[in-house]
């Protein structure tokens, strides 16, 4: 028996807490489906100056769903929702579920190119997406697809647009997030409030779900920098919201958080599932501005939440951050990007209240390790690495060689793990999943090692991924766009080190003879082709890449 199967983690687990759990619920809908059912009348969502109760939604989400119906969505078909922290995520995500549909959640701040892609890939039959998004991105993509100006080789079946607004529900738009917002409806395509209100009062035919079945499609990023859609189960997504229950002790009631964004699996599942297993109200501010959340925090009577370290550290240094806006929140956990034991100490220090690490990925349905509430993590004392927890129930980890192997206790390896949250691949893709899957196991190109008492420590990725901001970033993606410029002649792009987002992009590139082009120049081209949180803060230009004797680009000679 090796060490990892002896699980020394036990060990660390609270007092009463089980070894394993089963699980309540095979399917997400049953969730939201018992919420309903048990407290009709208790608030649901929380946005802003607007409150919907567990039975509006209910009533909201069956009247989308037939709407979605009359458009030809039916069982197993995929629904995009290409939208911000707003209620109609939350409706348009349950809608879906009830049709027996998948959820396809879409990063808002994608652009076009982006867009395409997952569009593409997961052969999307309907788009929900905000009114603006519609008229900046959308519209220009499908004008251009009708003209025949698309992608040949990932033919876009064009999804029916259905659009809405992040004002819609509020009536008093906080002007620190909605001051250059406005209703923009677009000619000839539905609103979704309008949509709802026409099939208000009927309901979608009854579906049974398995825990097999496919909830979301969440899509991640590849070895080659193609997008990759996770196949999260309803058990997968059951399973997890039982563990963010059970493991931290949310209560019945208590109003949760929803810093995260939605489109992401700790907001879909740390958020959204966990709130609906607890019959809690979801509280959301449309996007992340800290002054807007703290007052949320603290009006709303905020229990728990589950965030990026950038989101506490960004309330951390707000000038009129006090202890009484963290008055109730006394459960509060990061994952994403890892996390300065420092950081730690100076949000204790502040307010009192010490910040859980967490860790998962969008395949595991949010976390696989996660430090007991009330413990505080070791901080390995060669490296000053903060652990990122213990393995939660029914999780079997290890850390192994590049065979897949077990290595010896303390030993840097590659963090592999199983268990009822792991996805069963990827939509489409059964070669990235047998390597992904190897052995029954999920390999999550994650380097790390554990101690003799079970705890986990992150150490480093085996793949050349950047997490700027808990936003994980492809280099060759930026790369791609770099190489668009006529002036470029080579890219290459690394990640390195930000006192806030954790890391952050730089691209070095090369020129062509005689051309000329400035920095400032390179970063606009790709701060117009990428999402926000994509392109380089920091663009080098020098006169040769360094290279291997094959031609092969030295990335690692670029981080200093």
């Amino acid at each position: 028996m090796t060490p990892y199967e002896e699980k020394p983690w036990l060990s660390s687990y609270n007092a009463g807490q089980p070894h394993t759990i089963t699980p309540q619920f095979t399917d997400a809908l049953s969730i939201f489906r018992a919420a309903a059912d048990r407290a009709p009348a208790s608030p649901a969502i929380h946005y802003f100056d607007a409150t919907l109760s567990y039975a509006e939604v209910d009533a909201l989400s069956d009247a989308l769903a037939v709407a979605l119906s009359s458009r030809g969505c039916t069982r197993g078909e995929r629904v995009a929702l290409y939208l911000q922290n707003v209620p109609q995520f939350v409706i348009g995500l349950v809608a879906a579920w009830k049709l027996g549909a998948i959820a396809v959640p879409v990063n808002p701040m994608n652009r076009a190119r982006e867009l395409r892609l997952v569009l593409a890939d997961s052969g999307a039959k309907v788009l929900i997406c905000h009114e603006s998004l519609y008229a900046d991105v959308v519209s220009g993509l499908f004008d251009a697809e009708r003209r025949g100006q698309g992608d040949a080789a990932a033919p876009l079946a064009l999804p029916a647009v259905i659009t809405t607004s992040e004002l819609d529900f509020q009536t008093r738009a906080d002007p620190r997030l909605f001051a250059a917002t406005r209703r923009q409806p677009a000619e000839g395509v539905p609103d979704l409030l309008a949509l709802v209100q026409e099939y208000l009062g009927q309901r979608p035919a009854p579906v049974k779900l398995a825990a097999d079945d496919i909830a979301m499609l969440v899509y991640t990023s590849g070895t080659t920098g193609v997008p990759k859609g996770a196949m999260n189960t309803h058990g997968n997504v059951a399973f997890n919201a039982q563990v963010y229950r059970d493991w931290i002790g949310l209560a019945q009631g208590g109003p949760i958080l929803g810093v995260a964004p939605l489109f992401h699996i700790t907001g879909l599942v740390g958020h959204v599932a966990a709130a609906f297993i607890c019959a809690a109200p979801l509280v959301l501010a449309c996007r992340f501005e800290p002054g807007v959340i703290l007052e949320a925090i603290r009006d709303r009577r905020v229990e728990f939440t589950i965030g990026s370290i950038t989101v506490f550290i960004a309330l951390m240094n707000h000038p009129e951050a006090t202890r009484a806006h963290f008055a109730t929140l006394g459960k509060i956990y990061s994952g994403g990007a890892p996390i300065p034991p420092s950081v730690v100490e100076q949000f204790r220090a502040k307010f009192g209240h010490y910040i859980h690490n967490g860790y998962g990925l969008t395949e595991t349905n949010s976390p696989t390790h996660v430090v007991p509430l009330g413990r505080e993590a070791p901080v390995d004392p060669a490296s000053g690495t903060l652990a990122i927890g213990v393995p939660a129930f029914n999780v079997d980890a290890f850390i192994g060689d590049d065979a897949g192997a077990p290595v010896p206790v303390g030993e840097v390896g590659e963090i592999i793990s199983r268990g009822p949250m792991i996805v069963p691949g990827y939509w489409n893709k059964p070669e990235e999943t047998a390597k992904a899957m190897a052995g029954g196991y999920f390999h999550t190109g994650d380097v790390g090692f554990m101690d003799a008492q079970g705890w986990f420590y992150l150490v480093d990725r085996k793949k050349d991924m950047i997490v700027a901001a808990g936003y994980k970033v492809w280099p060759r993606e930026v790369e791609d766009v770099l190489y668009t410029h006529p002036a470029v002649r080579e890219a290459a792009v690394v990640g390195i080190p930000d006192a806030y987002r954790g890391e952050t992009v730089k691209a070095v590139v090369s020129l062509k003879p005689q051309a000329s082009v400035t920095p400032q120049a390179l970063l606009a081209w790709c701060k117009e082709r990428m999402a926000a949180y994509k392109y380089p803060r920091v663009v080098e230009i020098i006169d040769e890449l360094p290279k291997t004797v094959t031609g092969k680009i030295l990335r690692r000679e670029l981080r200093g």
